[in-house]
């Protein structure tokens, strides 16, 4: 009898992976909360990390220069992904430029390149004109034009929509990690120093 409850308990552990663990339990740290309706995904080897964000979104701007250092943390076992959405009067023109570089194998560079536009060169990334020289700056030409002219990425950018209404975004950045551990700046009262310690605390901890 003893031999068959040993046994049922071993068949158990192998149908239940790592990737169906709940999370919220006692092995994470950080400040977080769980995203209703979401299930923790883990392989074991490598973290998700999708981050909401905006272009122009100033938090967004300075937590930009985070990211290599939480990546540098944990090398080669963080997958990454920008989800970029627009509030208010926003435009989703920059977020569909980021998604066409992004698969043109430029992601970073265009990234890079708007905030920079926005926010140090102060022009207006909504306008296409503006997009259409950075694009050109970072080595993309008249494919880039047409395809961000005729809206090929606009349902992508709704899409980012609809998966921040899903998880309930209320300001950029918010990151989700493992599929539903979400953390926002709001509880490090917006320092993005302590948001970046944050983050690597619970990745850390997902990891160990």
């Amino acid at each position: 009898m003893r031999f068959k409850i040993l046994l049922s308990t071993l068949i158990l552990c192998v149908l239940f992976p790592l990737s169906a663990l709940a999370a919220g339990s006692s092995s994470l740290k950080g400040s977080y909360t769980i995203a209703p309706g979401q299930e923790f995904k883990y392989d074991g080897k490598v973290v998700e990390v999708v981050e909401f964000m905006s272009f122009y979104c100033d938090h967004c701007y300075e937590f930009e220069r985070s990211i290599p250092i939480i990546k540098g943390n944990f090398p080669k076992k963080i997958k990454w992904t920008l989800v970029p959405i627009y509030w208010g009067e926003g435009s989703s023109k920059p977020g569909e430029a980021y998604f066409l570089a992004r698969d043109a194998g430029k992601g970073k560079e265009m990234t890079e390149a708007l905030f920079r536009a926005n926010f140090i060169e102060k022009k207006d990334i909504g306008k296409i004109e503006v997009l259409e020289s950075i694009a050109e700056k970072i080595g993309m030409g008249f494919d880039f034009s047409r395809k961000l002219r005729s809206g090929e990425k606009a349902q992508a950018a709704q899409q980012a929509l609809v998966m921040a209404d899903t998880y309930r975004i209320e300001e950029t950045p918010t990151i989700v990690i493992a599929g539903n551990i979400v953390t926002n700046p709001h509880a490090s009262n917006h320092d993005m120093g302590v948001f970046r310690a944050n983050v690597m605390n619970i990745i850390g901890s997902i990891l160990k």
